[in-house]
């Protein structure tokens, strides 16, 4: 009997030992917490990116050589299930609901459950009351459902304006950064009457909450911890508020323009958070998701390299706090279904070809709409080609077009040519474009192809996401688990409880 006692008393106690999700253990928990969300990136796209950066830096290796990014070496590897309530190919709005909070939504909601009668509590909200400065930073506007889904409560992730009060008006937030708001001034028409209706500016609201609102490079550069609540908006911003496309930027620079990145809001952020109490930084890189769904791999891969340029911040910060802190590195969905291989190159890739391009689908539809108010020909339309993708009709090229690539081209630039309302698009044309601008679609699909990588979608896919994790506390993200286990593994790490 005694031998029994013994056996039970032991097995007791190894189990008190072990940590249960969601108690809290205070003792070990981190002082900096970084959670980086790549929106949209997939297994494929951070497996593209580290090929295509091998591709350039070894071009005369032996043998294949991908490179690492700023967290693919991370100590600690995870993967997760995104679906939602609603599809196994899920939104931000969820499935950032479910990495915020650990609760199963529908598609567009954002911490409600899915009769949109009980709001979900977000991790910031635990963060703030242990004491914690809270920062938000995105490379898309700052009301976007991803980084919303870390401060706000809403049935429509589409309610950009009553998103950004709560951001502004609670309590939870200390810096809020990048990209800028959809709708500042509230404004909504009726649709019986046509009438259009404006609410208190978002600026105003900023001011009359504390808010030091900060919108040039060098105010940007200049924060510090001495610096109150900051909202700072960079003063170059590209499409529905966002960021720069990385592509973009990159060659703006080479231009002289001086064009902030997501790494220098990390920096920013930091600069202010950094406090006795520590912080919980979540950082988003928007524009994975966007370029993605446009199906336009070079610009997808920058945009990876400047999520990954983020983290690197974070993971220097780290190295002068080993001890204290925690970074988190995941998406909330894959986007595209991107492939790494494609029918006419079977087993061979070319990656480098993909340096060629140096312009984004959105900057490459302006200029496929001063070509057509110029009324330009195709052979007009070929030398843009050539200038941004290095696609050309010289032979002998590695970009050399075939002739049935130079018909897809021709097909597309033929609609595109045409005013978007008197363009008449069949389902041949839908699946083609996917309601992309025709020319733009066209020549990103056949650029990705030579290059060795395809599309699958427009959409979001069902694809299990990665999760990386380094420092105090990351050893509880390994294995195989759903997504909303992120909360409550981020929770446990932080030593905090519901």
């Amino acid at each position: 009997m005694k031998k029994y006692l013994s056996i039970l008393l032991i097995c007791c106690l190894v189990l008190t030992a072990v940590p249960v999700l969601g108690t809290g253990d205070a003792a070990v928990a981190p002082k900096y917490v970084f959670m980086f969300i790549g929106d949209g990136m997939g297994n494929p796209q951070v497996t593209a990116t580290q090929y295509y950066i091998g591709s350039l830096e070894n071009p005369d290796a032996p043998m294949p050589t991908p490179e690492q990014l700023s967290f693919t070496d991370f100590s600690n590897l995870g993967m997760v299930t995104t679906y939602d309530a609603t599809s196994f190919c899920p939104d931000s709005a969820s499935t950032a609901t479910s990495m915020a909070s650990g609760e199963k939504t529908l598609s567009g909601v954002i911490n409600y459950d899915v009769d949109k009668t009980k709001a979900f509590k977000p991790i910031t909200e635990y963060a703030k009351e242990a004491g914690m400065e809270v920062g938000i930073i995105t490379s898309v506007s700052l009301d976007h459902a991803t980084p919303a889904a870390y401060y706000a409560k809403v049935e429509s992730r589409k309610q950009y304006y009553d998103i950004a009060v709560q951001g502004l008006t609670n309590d939870t937030l200390d810096f809020f950064g990048g990209g800028g708001f959809l709708n500042p001034d509230g404004k909504s028409t009726n649709k019986d009457t046509g009438e259009t209706t404006m609410q208190e500016n978002l600026f105003d609201i900023a001011a009359a909450n504390g808010w030091t609102f900060v919108n040039s490079n060098e105010e940007i550069r200049s924060l510090n911890a001495e610096s109150d609540r900051v909202l700072a908006i960079s003063p170059i911003l590209q499409d529905s508020q966002s960021l720069t496309y990385e592509i973009d930027r990159v060659r703006m620079e080479s231009e002289g323009a001086d064009v902030l990145s997501l790494a220098d809001f990390v920096t920013a952020g930091i600069n202010v958070l950094d406090n006795d109490n520590g912080f919980f930084m979540m950082c988003e890189g928007g524009k994975i998701d966007w370029s993605c769904h446009a199906n336009d791999a070079a610009t997808s891969i920058l945009e990876t390299i400047a999520f990954s340029d983020a983290v690197q911040v974070a993971v220097d910060f780290a190295a002068e706090h080993p001890e204290e802190t925690l970074i988190i590195v995941t998406a909330d969905h894959e986007t595209g279904g991107m492939t790494i291989g494609f029918a006419t190159t079977a087993y061979d890739t070319h990656f480098a070809y993909l340096a060629n391009q140096t312009i984004s689908y959105t900057e490459f539809d302006k200029v496929i709409s001063t070509l057509r108010d110029n009324g330009a020909s195709f052979e007009d339309a070929l030398v843009e080609i050539e200038k941004y993708y290095g696609l050309t009709t010289k032979e002998e090229q590695d970009l050399t077009l075939t002739e049935d690539e130079l018909a897809k081209i021709q097909a597309a630039y033929e609609l595109s040519m045409q005013n978007k309302d008197e363009r008449v698009l069949g389902e041949k044309e839908e699946f083609l474009y996917g309601g992309y601008e025709p020319l733009s679609m066209a020549v990103s699909h056949i650029i990705n192809n030579k290059a060795g990588l395809s599309y699958t979608s427009y959409s979001h896919t069902g694809l299990q996401i990665p999760v990386y994790a380094t420092g105090v506390g990351s050893e509880v993200f390994g294995g195989l688990y759903d997504n909303t286990d992120i909360f409550f593994r981020t929770m446990q790490a932080m030593g905090l409880s519901q």
